[in-house]
């Protein structure tokens, strides 16, 4: 695997050797980006390339605005192009009118993407532009439709085939665990030590998806405890003084941290490919493992309670685990999906709301989000398939029956 990343790397950062002038253009952008699409010539192509992203990196968030705008509104389609392009294929559908329909309906800016990507290390910065360009167009429809051409062109270059998974251990270099560091999201690492009773032990894994165009950047990454049984805590998982066990001795793998990595590349779905490969190579190497679960936070809980007016005590195990299990069988948006988004994930790769646990994380993040509850959602490989295409065709929620009781007492309760 790490021959072949290598591999890949090499091609994706070094496909450009040839020397492109280092002297500064100093007309406008837009002039830059109207050369850049009508360049013929590859070396002039590359030099307005690397000229453009230099450019936008020293903007401030007025001109990024003005840059994105351009964008938006001069090099989005023709209407009218497009409906004569339409017509002609109407009338004789040929290699012909069908290209020049694809023509018409691909706005000029997709092309401005691909042709900055030339530039040795530019799909990183391809990356940041768009976690600018959501940052900053959250309230524009214009801005909002031109963020559709960057996901859709990003969803071919990020595609499963071109990822690759690589387990991070406390061997790996030095820059790529600094990145985990930053990077986790769920529960923070807060110290060299810390992270190291996260990648070290025998009864501990950590895998990430990384593309060969960033090879230094994990895009997201999972950690996983081998223990043995179902954990109810995430404070017993990360103890520092707990029992280690061998890995060949665990009966259960635990997704307990999965962190995406990359703001840029909001809506390009990873997290399903990178448990279901995990669980694949897990089931290799170890073929004692049986279960294999989350140990989850829900992060919608409390705010959830306190719109609807309902009371709760971290203090009163069972109401809370009642309430947890109510809110995640029932609590839904408006396209009957299901509120939390951290149920909406595993439930829709097709795992199983499986238990709830009061207590289970009792940081000041856990307590104000969910008073505490953590819950464990189970990827059973029999079911996983049916699962997922009842959840996506019904919006049916797989749950034990423990889970089921538990809410109906939160509904009784009501009554």
């Amino acid at each position: 695997m790490t021959f072949l990343a290598d591999i890949l790397s090499t091609v994706f950062e070094r496909r450009y050797r040839f020397r492109t002038s280092d002297k500064t253009d100093g007309r406008p952008l837009e002039a830059l980006v109207a050369d850049l699409i009508g360049a013929t010539g590859e070396v002039s192509g590359v030099t307005m390339a690397r000229q453009i992203l230099s450019r936008y990196a020293t903007l401030d968030d007025d001109d990024k605005r003005a840059f994105f705008r351009h964008l938006a509104e001069d090099l989005t389609i023709s209407a009218p192009a497009v409906r004569a392009a339409l017509e002609t294929y109407e009338k004789g559908q040929s290699k012909a009118s069908y290209q020049a329909f694809m023509e018409a309906v691909e706005p000029p800016r997709q092309e401005l993407i691909r042709r900055l990507n030339q530039v040795p290390d530019a799909t990183r910065s391809l990356v940041r532009m768009r976690e600018d360009l959501l940052r900053l167009g959250r309230d524009d429809d214009a801005l909002q439709a031109l963020d559709m051409d960057f996901r859709h062109l990003f969803g071919s270059w990020f595609n499963r085939g071109f990822l690759v998974l690589r387990p991070i251990s406390w061997e790996s270099p030095a820059q790529l665990l600094e990145k985990i560091i930053a990077y986790e999201a769920v529960h923070a690492i807060d110290s060299w030590d810390d992270l190291r009773r996260r990648l070290e032990p025998a009864d501990r894994r950590c895998f990430a998806f990384l593309h060969p165009a960033m090879p230094d950047e994990p895009l997201i990454f999972v950690e996983v405890a081998l223990t043995r049984g179902v954990p109810g805590s995430i404070q017993d998982l990360l103890a520092g003084n707990r029992d280690m066990i061998d890995a060949e001795r665990a009966d259960t793998a635990v997704f307990y941290s999965i962190s995406n990595c990359q703001e840029g590349l909001a809506g390009i779905s990873f997290g399903n490919s990178l448990i279901k490969q995990v669980v694949t190579d897990l089931s290799i190497e170890l073929p004692g493992l049986k279960t294999f679960v989350t140990l989850s936070p829900i992060p919608g809980l409390v705010r959830k309670l306190k719109k609807d007016g309902r009371s709760y005590d971290p203090a009163d195990d069972e109401r809370m685990r009642s309430l947890a299990a109510n809110y995640l069988l029932t609590a839904k948006r408006e396209d009957g999906l299901p509120l939390d988004p951290v149920a909406r994930f595993h439930l829709g790769n097709g795992a199983k709301i499986h238990q709830v646990h009061a207590r289970a994380d009792i940081s000041e993040k856990g307590m104000q989000q969910s008073a505490g509850v953590m819950v464990n959602y189970l990827y059973d490989l029999a079911k996983v398939a049916q699962n997922h295409e009842r959840f996506a065709s019904s919006h049916t929620i797989a749950a034990s029956s423990e889970i089921r009781s538990l809410s109906a007492s939160a509904e009784e309760a009501l009554v």
